[in-house]
């Protein structure tokens, strides 16, 4: 039952950790990257999809993305969908191929996306001390069913202790790294 708890306490964490690394992937650090586009959301035939499912984004080199379109008619669609996306990006259309060439970030920018990852870093450290509470909540409630003696549930506590604070130094690693990414120029 204690082993449950656990596990399950650090799944959840692993899960905070893997959430944080995909909100950082959203935040672009100057260099160009497929995964830029991956929350572009297009119209095709009546319904939306993601970019990736209506053509190729590869990126061309550090500053620009090209994404192939696989339907010609596509094109405008796409074109639309990235200039009213919330990523400030200027697509220039070739026929079946669109150009995204990314403006240089600007040392006021630089800072600000500073500040978003390391909100973003904060909230992850917020749901992984809420699963902690959670898992010796749980404790807690089977040592009042007298389920698990006192010294099981403090040995599980410290258990779980050792995961919330593997995972909040991973998240702080994590924060790091991007923090470098995002300041170097």
């Amino acid at each position: 039952m204690l082993a449950e708890i656990q596990q399950d306490a650090k799944e959840r964490m692993g899960k905070s950790v893997d959430s944080l690394e995909t909100n950082f992937g959203k935040i672009r650090a100057g260099r160009a990257h497929p995964s830029l586009l991956e929350q572009v959301q297009v119209e095709y035939y009546g319904s939306m999809v993601p970019l990736s499912q209506v053509g190729n984004i590869v990126a061309e080199d550090s500053r620009t993305l090209k994404v192939s379109v696989w339907e010609k008619d596509m094109s405008a669609a796409v074109e639309k969908a990235i200039m009213t996306s919330d990523l400030g990006l200027n697509p220039q259309t070739m026929g079946q191929v669109i150009r995204i060439p990314l403006p240089p970030l600007t040392e006021e920018r630089r800072r600000d996306l500073v500040k978003v990852v390391r909100d973003e870093a904060e909230h992850a450290k917020i749901a992984i001390r809420n699963i902690r509470r959670d898992a010796n909540g749980d404790f807690k409630d089977l040592l009042k069913e007298k389920e698990i003696s006192e010294d099981e549930a403090r040995k599980a506590e410290e258990n779980v202790q050792k995961i919330t604070d593997a995972s909040v130094k991973e998240v702080e690693a994590k924060l790091t790294e991007k923090e470098n990414s995002l300041l170097e120029i």
